[in-house]
């Protein structure tokens, strides 16, 4: 047999070595009886090579998904309890290394949602002029006026508003979570899993990401947290008294909001009801990201957030 065998790797080298040799030898056995089955047969993968080129790129891919969850929760520590002024520059640090992971991984830019950039333009913004509609008529009505008072804006002077606005919520927020969760995660598992499992495993993250900031929200808007913990909201809720005479803004927003502290079992369904909440509306994201890319979702995304933050600064005050 091994004698066999060398003389069919020294038939092989000689073939190889005429002039279109090799293609002369596969045209002669294709056209043969039974050729093109054996060609078949032969130039299959085997399916232990197949069977291992897959376990191994799916336990690159379970990498790189570990390595984009352990990047975006570090990131949404220092954000919201560490260092929130600084969160565009760590947001952009975080970005940029989880879209390294992912084209690392074999992702290509379409893949990460980076397409259809004009499309997406304007469906975002059309649905950005959606929200300015609603905000407006919302702060308009005295009946839900008090579910856009947030002393998050309200205890802000002008120039810090528009800092929120203009420069944290597009780059200390969207930035990160619409690359995040909409683009690396939801193209690693849509190439893995499907668009299915995609759309919905990336959702329930982006629903509990919002765990710190929901615990915020129970203590910088009353109205709005009674409405996520399902319950009416108490008359007086979401109206803000002024500060003491000569008290800065932000301290005496710090100062309302721990006299309105909630027990703790009332946060925790203030917290519950918002990860339902952004849970929900991270589908929405989703499916306009599967349509028309990234832009059409983080516009949305932009003009929720910033424009919550003007027309709260901007709301008449209650008579």
């Amino acid at each position: 047999m091994a004698s066999q065998g060398g003389g069919m790797n020294r038939l092989t080298a000689a073939v190889r070595a005429l002039p279109g040799g090799a293609a002369r030898l596969a045209a002669t056995v294709r056209n043969s009886p039974g050729g093109a089955a054996l060609l078949a047969a032969v130039t299959r993968p085997s399916p232990t090579a197949t069977s291992a080129s897959r376990t191994s790129a799916s336990r690159a891919s379970a990498k790189t998904l570990a390595g984009v969850v352990g990047v975006m929760v570090a990131a949404n520590v220092l954000n919201n309890r560490v260092a929130p002024r600084l969160a565009p520059a760590t947001s952009a640090a975080a970005t940029g290394a989880m879209l390294a992971m992912a084209r690392g991984s074999g992702l290509s830019w379409p893949e990460l949602g980076f397409r259809d950039g004009a499309r997406g333009l304007k469906v975002g913004g059309a649905l950005a002029a959606a929200v300015a509609g609603v905000y407006g008529v919302g702060i308009a009505i005295p009946a839900t006026r008090r579910f856009f008072r947030d002393e998050r804006a309200l205890a802000l002077s002008w120039p810090r508003v528009l800092e929120e606005a203009l420069v944290q919520v597009p780059f200390g927020t969207v930035l990160l979570e619409e690359v995040g969760f909409r683009g690396v995660l939801y193209g690693l598992l849509a190439r893995s899993h499907g668009t299915l499992t995609a759309t919905g495993v990336s959702s329930a993250l982006f629903g509990l990401w919002h765990i710190l900031p929901a615990i915020d929200m129970s203590r910088a808007n009353p109205a709005l947290a009674h409405v996520m913990e399902m319950e009416e909201p108490p008359e007086g809720a979401g109206e803000h008294p002024a500060g003491e005479p000569g008290e800065r803004p932000e301290a005496a927003g710090e100062r309302r909001a721990g006299e309105r502290a909630m027990e703790p079992a009332e946060v925790a369904r203030v917290v519950a009801g918002s990860v339902v909440f952004t849970a929900l509306a991270g589908i929405l994201f989703c499916e306009l990201r599967r349509h028309h890319g990234l832009v059409a979702p983080s516009g949305l995304h932009i003009a929720t957030n910033s424009l919550g933050y003007l027309f709260a600064k901007i709301a008449p005050k209650d008579p």
